[in-house]
């Protein structure tokens, strides 16, 4: 295969999506740190942060602040300085900007706008977590932050209810005990993997199950940013065609990923009976 020359060079008119580390700083590429240096400003959603993150690559550079609240007079301004042939560089406090982040939409003007936009990627939490989850990976789906309000809060966990792929949340820690409780109802025995601290000193990778995080967390105070990873529903149960014979089921849902009491527990949920007469079939095979 013929190989193709590297996109280096940095070309005015030009948004650069740039990956920060999500932890450890020699996660930054070498390509990110030529751009960085390259570009005419860089739009970081807390110039504070980023540019101790430039300081100490020792780069040098203008910058704007765009985030959450003051995107909508931001975007433009910073679309009409690349229409006039500027390169920026758009980064986020860490991880790929765009992603669960206000740069989606400094994305969508500029190619309202006919400006070129191109990606230096590098660290995600998202994917990330999904990586070091041990559970399915070929299919899943991102939900980022659930809302805070009540009744859309509701409403999101409702739609989830069914959703066999994985799912992938963001959570502040303040919030975490609060979303285990949302979550209990209908998700207590499924698969859970609370990823924190990635790539830090104090990275931590927790599987359990719902109920067995919220437990975890009744005596511990939950710290750092979260990224939760949790199991689909087993299509058996979505379809409600799982098997006739109890000792069948719990091990279907013991393949998903639940361990032996998790998988009894689904089983008795979704045949309408006490997980112990589950647990008695099953121990007498």
């Amino acid at each position: 295969m013929e190989e193709r020359p590297e996109k280096n060079a940095v070309t005015g008119g030009t948004l650069y999506l740039v990956a920060t580390p999500i932890g450890n700083l020699a996660d930054l590429s070498p390509r990110a740190q030529k751009v960085l240096s390259e570009v005419d400003f860089v739009a970081a959603e807390d110039t504070r942060n980023s540019g101790q993150l430039l300081a100490r690559f020792r780069i040098s550079k203008p910058m704007v602040s765009y985030y959450e609240h003051n995107k909508r007079e931001r975007g433009p301004a910073i679309v009409e300085r690349l229409a006039r042939g500027e390169s920026c560089a758009l980064v986020t406090d860490a991880g790929m900007p765009a992603i669960s982040d206000p740069g989606e939409d400094l994305v969508r003007l500029c190619a309202e706008a006919g400006v070129p936009v191109t990606a230096i990627p590098g660290s995600c939490a998202a994917v990330t977590a999904l990586a070091l989850s041990g559970l399915p990976t070929g299919r899943f789906v991102f939900e980022g932050f659930l809302p805070t309000a009540k009744k859309d809060r509701a409403a999101r966990l409702e739609a989830l209810k069914n959703e066999e792929r994985t799912v992938i949340l963001y959570e502040a820690p303040h919030r975490l005990r609060q979303t285990l409780d949302d979550l209990m109802p209908d998700f207590a025995a499924r698969p859970l993997a609370l990823c924190r601290e990635l790539t830090k000193l104090n990275e931590e990778i927790l599987r359990t199950t719902v109920e067995g995080a919220r437990k975890h967390y009744e005596e511990r105070e939950p710290r750092g940013e979260y990224v939760l990873i949790l199991g689909g529903r087993p299509e058996e149960e979505t379809r409600g065609d799982y098997p006739e014979d109890a000792a069948e089921h719990v091990a279907l849902l013991e393949a998903s990923g639940l361990s032996r009491m998790d998988a009894i527990k689904a089983a008795a949920k979704a045949r309408g009976v006490g997980k112990n007469e589950i647990y008695k079939l099953v121990n007498q095979k």
